[in-house]
């Protein structure tokens, strides 16, 4: 299974501001839905919260520290390693990590390909994408886009290191 991870991003790694998304891109939004239906999709509680139901067509596993956390329609996990194996176990081939900041910050070492969105947007946020250079990426798919802000689609896979 491929673990993969689906976010869109400001100019400095900017996800976004109190709980909320930073921009609303229509055509960006259907890239996330062409790219995710029919897969899992992984995400912390907050970001699911923030959208408030499972998304149509995909299955959603929600990682919390709450070890009493229902959510209908959905999977909980307390972990990203556990959410991993749970999708493996379903027979998922590839997996969205989507979210939110501290969730990318621990799927990072495992995600072979990231779908980045990059928004034409300089404004202040409060929750960050980490940095993900420290990492060696090729850049297999890039797509410019103008809707009501620009916006660069680009997708990288991890290189491996010589060992």
């Amino acid at each position: 299974m491929k673990v993969s991870m689906i976010v869109a991003i400001g100019k400095q790694r900017q996800i976004g501001a109190d709980n909320k998304m930073l921009w609303r891109i229509s055509d960006e939004f259907q890239h996330f839905k062409k790219t995710t239906m029919g897969h899992t999709l992984l995400m912390g509680r907050k970001s699911f919260e923030s959208i408030g139901k499972p998304l149509p067509g995909r299955n959603t596993i929600i990682i919390t520290r709450d070890e009493n956390y229902r959510a209908d329609g959905c999977e909980v996990v307390h972990s990203v390693e556990e959410g991993i194996e749970l999708a493996k176990k379903k027979g998922e081939d590839e997996l969205f990590i989507s979210g939110g900041g501290q969730i990318y910050e621990l799927g990072l070492p495992y995600t072979e390909k990231l779908y980045l969105s990059i928004v034409d947007f300089n404004g202040d946020a409060d929750i960050y994408f980490p940095e993900y250079k420290q990492y060696d990426w090729k850049l297999t798919h890039k797509e410019d886009h103008v809707s009501n802000l620009a916006w660069e689609l680009q997708v990288l896979e991890k290189e491996a290191r010589p060992v």
